[in-house]
């Protein structure tokens, strides 16, 4: 059955990145190891240029998962920080669901590491709580293609969104003539392929420059 169209919305996301620690990130095998770490950061780039409440989890660090990525760390120095002393699905922790609820915003744009436990254990239990979610699918890895589709499946038959970082970035944006430098450097510092056609852009705006205008 074919639901709303009900889109991002600046003024109602907060952004969580769930166990994005060095021990889980070993284990990731359906993206190649620099792309998923680009992808990560491309989120809180987004996360960072939108000015969205982020909130930072971990699960267990003292054991094998590890401590969180230090970008992230780097990134969001005054955001809050979940060091979860052992629930799996971060939606266990108090503290963790507290903080998303003091934002008083009702959309959750959730990656974490693996994807069918450290993400879609957080949306399913947002969903059954009212939140609207949206799971970025290549800032989330796990094991295997199989894994994952799996995982998707899951999570979209419950209603949660399925979209990839460069798509969150687009529609909160909604409208080129609001940020356009701005925008077009977020995405061109995370797809090479992006940075050239801004560089082709820029170019041929120099060379079509009004003289007078000089």
């Amino acid at each position: 059955m074919s639901k709303p169209y009900n889109r991002l919305d600046i003024d109602q996301a907060v952004v969580l990145l769930v166990d994005h620690q060095a021990g889980l990130l070993s284990l990731v095998r359906d993206f190649q190891p620099d792309q998923f770490k680009n992808n990560v950061l491309a989120v809180a780039d987004l996360a960072a240029y939108f000015k969205l409440p982020t909130i930072l989890t971990t699960s267990f660090e003292e054991g094998p998962n590890g401590p969180l990525m230090p970008e992230l760390k780097a990134q969001f120095p005054d955001a809050p920080y979940i060091a979860r002393p052992g629930q799996i699905n971060a939606w266990d922790n108090p503290d963790f669901v507290a903080a998303i609820k003091a934002t008083g915003r009702k959309q959750l744009i959730i990656a974490g590491v693996v994807t069918e436990v450290c993400v879609a254990f957080v949306a399913l239990s947002a969903i059954a709580e009212g939140y609207e979610v949206f799971a970025v699918t290549d800032a989330s890895g796990t094991f295997n293609a199989v894994a994952r589709d799996a995982a998707w499946n899951r999570m979209s038959s419950a209603g949660v969104q399925l979209i990839n970082w460069f798509g969150v970035a687009c529609e909160l944006h909604r409208d080129w003539r609001r940020d356009v430098e701005g925008l077009a450097t977020l995405l061109a510092n995370h797809i090479p392929d992006y940075r050239n056609l801004m560089t082709s852009y820029g170019a041929f705006k120099g060379a079509h420059r009004d003289p007078q205008a000089a």
